[in-house]
């Protein structure tokens, strides 16, 4: 019987160290591919690439850079590099959080969603620190090898997947693991109005600021109490109640 067959991707680049912890956590799982953006694509959210053309560059056994999105190596990857259909998408591990609404920015979450579309089982890893280095996420690839291991073995709900986050704590400091809804994180400080050389403003999209309101269950309390948070999520976003709603409004019908 064939190992399983595992793609990894993420969206800050081929070359970031959150990647190489987690293809390295799944090499014992399986048949690993490594395909990942060749720079930086973070809040790149679901993004593909319609307009330009895609190029491709090794780096190494079953390991490709692609000049798109996260989406775009998902893409690239399942109907074009790998062998077969893979058993497993992998996503991250991210250089800094992805909470509450963050996962509609994304291209590290927007990985695993793609995954969930075409129908496999697909995982989002993010690391709380955004100034986490190699050594810091050997807690976050330890727990990604055992919850990726147990998706293998028992998948997921149809139409979901994962996204998984790594409280800001020492290496061995991790409380524990907790399952969580999304929480209300917020920005108040992330615009930087300045002035360039010439005396004409510009306006810089970011910001430090991890803010959020108290949600009990949430990821966004897990991880400010140094606990990992797990969140399912759904690629389906119809709200339940939308039907009956349009209904009342009378635009429902011949």
């Amino acid at each position: 019987m064939d190992q399983p067959l595992i793609l990894v991707t993420n969206d800050d680049g081929i070359g970031a160290d959150g990647l190489a912890a987690l293809a390295e956590s799944a090499q014992d799982l399986g048949d690993v591919w490594v395909i990942a953006p060749e720079k930086q694509q973070s809040a790149t959210s679901h993004a593909l690439t319609l307009h330009k053309p895609l190029r491709v560059s090794d780096h190494g056994h079953q390991r490709l850079a692609i000049s798109g999105t996260p989406t775009d190596a998902v893409f690239f990857g399942v109907l074009h590099a790998l062998p077969r259909k893979p058993d497993l998408i992998l996503s991250g591990i991210n250089r800094g959080p992805n909470l509450a609404a963050d996962v509609t920015y994304s291209g590290t979450v927007s990985a695993a969603l793609e995954a969930a579309i075409i129908g496999v089982p697909g995982i989002a890893f993010s690391h709380v620190s955004p100034s986490a280095e190699a050594h810091d996420y050997r807690d976050g690839s330890h727990f990604a090898k055992t919850v990726a291991s147990r998706v293998l073995e028992d998948g997921l709900p149809d139409g979901c997947y994962l996204n998984v986050n790594f409280p800001k704590v020492a290496p061995g400091a991790v409380r524990g693991v907790k399952a969580t809804v999304l929480g209300d994180r917020y920005y108040d400080d992330c615009l930087v109005e300045c002035t360039d050389p010439r005396g004409r403003p510009y306006y810089w999209i970011g910001g430090n600021g991890y803010k959020f309101n108290d949600v009990p269950g949430s990821d966004c309390n897990a991880i400010d109490e140094g606990f990992i948070s797990v969140t399912l999520l759904r690629a389906d976003p119809t709200a339940a109640q939308g039907v009956e709603l349009i209904r009342q409004w009378g635009l429902d019908g011949p």
